[in-house]
């Protein structure tokens, strides 16, 4: 994030649409910007596409512009998140384990010593990763680089399908591969059935109820896996066995949670871990994305994740990440707090964007208050190079103009296969000139495009 000029996705230096954006603005124009918003914006009324907890829930909104990516471009993103995933993969079993990469020097001993997410005791998975969805960004360079990992639980995958059917058929123009909705319910499927040894597991998806701000999306991922939501209130555990109100025994949960970890910060468990502990240790049920799986999620790995991918796959990462600095780091840390005002500031745990300083839009109080906090706790910190985050035509009071972007692509873990969905989620700021995109704070999505 940076409040330099980046590029744009769709339209050239001189205002011409690039060459694989072209059909797809063709078709925009010729449906009419704001003829094509209203309707879309209605549709999605009426499909019930709420985002929000229960009590200021709101119709997320929908951009009927399409991002559209050259096919391959994709393919390579795709090569990368296989190569990256595979190595944090790799690490959160370590971490877990024989802690081989604190040895090697390659993560300090600290950043897993201090990891709220670490889920010690527990019989290891089949897979620790199921679903992941990296924020990824394009720079002024034009080039792709991740921003965040997002393997805890990825969120808007139901969204960016919604996006599918509502964009797509207005405008008429292949937007690539299809059904991508058939695509991604295969991938789910697949994915769950990888992360157990039982041949006909009973499914639940597990979810936070009115509270959670993606409960429309719970809800359809629960059909297309053909499996019930639940809440943990409505699951129990009888001996050994988690059970569901109907008696029957659960094989397989796959956690929609915002809560991701199984005790609190003073080692007791919470709710989660009184209602799973037991199952888990038993062996009885499995859960995906597993419990643990943060430590490759928290922020304080973020800067360490290339060298990880060298350590686990001796090879060179195909996929970059967004240069980042550990300020549990003292040498770190002062360097950083000599450029504050250049650098983007995260709270280690941080979710959503909240918390986030962008050093070059923040004023000198903003600046002072981060450096208190950094002082404060340098190891609950992390400060990463500015990005001069990519610009997509966006509708606007009926007018095409420009607003910032960035990508999520889908990947699911299925037996040493990474299968990525093509297209994913755009998430798009809507006010002119804000960097944070995050849905949680008005940003809205886009259909994303493969073609080629």
């Amino acid at each position: 994030m940076s409040t330099g000029a980046g590029l744009d996705e769709a339209l050239l230096p001189d205002g011409g649409d690039r060459e694989h954006a072209a059909p797809a603005l063709a078709a925009v124009r010729a449906y009419g910007p704001g003829a094509l918003a209203a309707d879309v914006a209605r549709a999605a009324a009426d499909l019930g596409l709420l985002h929000g907890p229960a009590d200021e829930a709101h119709v997320f909104t929908v951009d009927p512009v399409p991002r559209v990516l050259p096919r391959a471009e994709w393919e390579q993103l795709a090569a990368g998140l296989h190569q990256r995933l595979r190595a944090l993969e790799a690490f959160v079993a370590d971490a877990h384990g024989p802690r081989e990469a604190v040895r090697a020097g390659v993560v300090p001993a600290v950043v897993l010593d201090t990891n709220r997410y670490l889920a010690p005791g527990l019989p290891p998975p089949r897979r620790w990763i199921g679903m992941a969805g990296p924020d990824v960004v394009r720079g002024a360079d034009g080039r792709l680089v991740v921003l965040e990992d997002n393997v805890r639980t990825p969120t808007l995958l139901a969204y960016a399908l919604a996006a599918r059917d509502l964009v797509a058929p207005r405008l008429g123009v292949q937007p690539g591969p299809a059904p991508v909705r058939e695509a991604a319910r295969s991938a789910m499927r697949r994915m769950l059935a990888a992360a157990t040894d039982v041949a006909d597991p009973v499914v639940a998806v597990l979810g936070d109820g009115p509270r959670s701000s993606v409960a429309w999306e719970i809800d359809r991922l629960g059909e297309m896996v053909d499996a019930p939501v639940v809440l943990p209130s409505q699951l129990a555990a009888r001996g050994d066995a988690l059970v569901l109100p109907d008696g029957r025994r659960v094989d397989l949960l796959w956690r929609r949670t915002s809560e991701e970890r199984l005790t609190d910060d003073d080692g007791r468990p919470n709710e989660l871990g009184e209602l799973l502990l037991g199952p888990l240790r038993a062996g009885t049920v499995t859960v995906v994305n597993a419990f643990g799986t943060g430590v490759a999620d928290d922020k304080r790995t973020f800067p360490y994740v290339e060298d990880l991918v060298r350590f686990f796959l001796g090879e060179q990462p195909q996929l970059r990440s967004q240069p980042a600095y550990d300020l549990g780091d003292p040498a770190r840390c002062r360097a950083a707090l000599g450029r504050l005002h250049e650098l983007v500031v995260k709270p280690r745990s941080g979710s959503g964007g909240h918390g986030v300083l962008i050093g070059p839009r923040a004023d000198a109080g903003q600046l002072e208050r981060a450096r208190a906090a950094v002082l404060a706790a340098p190891g609950e910190w992390i400060a990463q190079e500015p990005v001069a985050l990519s610009t997509h035509p966006t509708v606007v009071d009926g007018a095409l103009v420009p607003r910032h972007v960035d990508y999520r692509p889908y990947a699911f873990c299925v037996d040493g296969e990474t299968i990525v969905l093509p297209g994913g989620f755009t998430r798009v700021s809507l006010t002119e000139g804000e960097l944070v995109v995050n849905a949680s704070q008005g940003g809205g999505g886009k259909d994303t495009w493969v073609v080629g």
